[in-house]
């Protein structure tokens, strides 16, 4: 049981992945949900901190390689892009943009994308990351009662 909560863990720290696919996959493995909700919410914040204070200065540095550089571009454009969206959208309501951008679970929405794009915007530390921490707490519970097949209920009743 361990080995399963090891894996959820890792699954949630992977970016694009994160907690989205971490909690399904705890409930495939016959996990409880409330241990899995919490490994994949741990594990999906650790890289925040980390994300926000290194990864744009690294991607800078790294768009002009020649091995990473394409690659890194990519991880910029899209934080950038991320970032405006949500910044023309939200106006001065951008700690809510961001929690939501974090929490709605669609593709490429997330903790890496939204604490990047919060990072370019240059959005203080602190707000940021409880922004991207609600929002992952949000993600996670809507992951989870999907997991649980409350949606495909209500979906067969109507």
């Amino acid at each position: 049981m361990l080995k399963n909560y090891l894996w959820v863990f890792l699954i949630s720290m992977v970016p694009l992945i994160e907690l989205r696919g971490a909690i399904p996959v705890s409930q495939a493995l016959g996990m409880p949900i409330l241990p899995s909700y919490i490994i994949s919410v741990i594990g999906n914040m650790l890289p925040v901190p980390f994300i926000y204070l290194f990864a744009r200065k690294v991607l800078e540095w790294g768009a002009d390689k020649p091995l990473i550089g394409k690659f890194f571009t990519f991880c910029l454009v899209k934080g950038e892009k991320g970032g405006k969206k949500l910044q023309e959208k939200a106006g001065r309501g951008l700690f809510v943009a961001l929690l939501l951008f974090v929490g709605i679970p669609l593709p490429g929405t997330g903790a890496w994308t939204g604490t990047l794009a919060a990072s370019i915007l240059d959005m203080d530390f602190k707000s940021s990351t409880l922004a991207v921490m609600l929002g992952v707490l949000l993600a996670g519970i809507i992951m989870g009662v999907a997991s649980l097949g409350v949606f495909g209920a209500i979906g067969a009743m109507f």
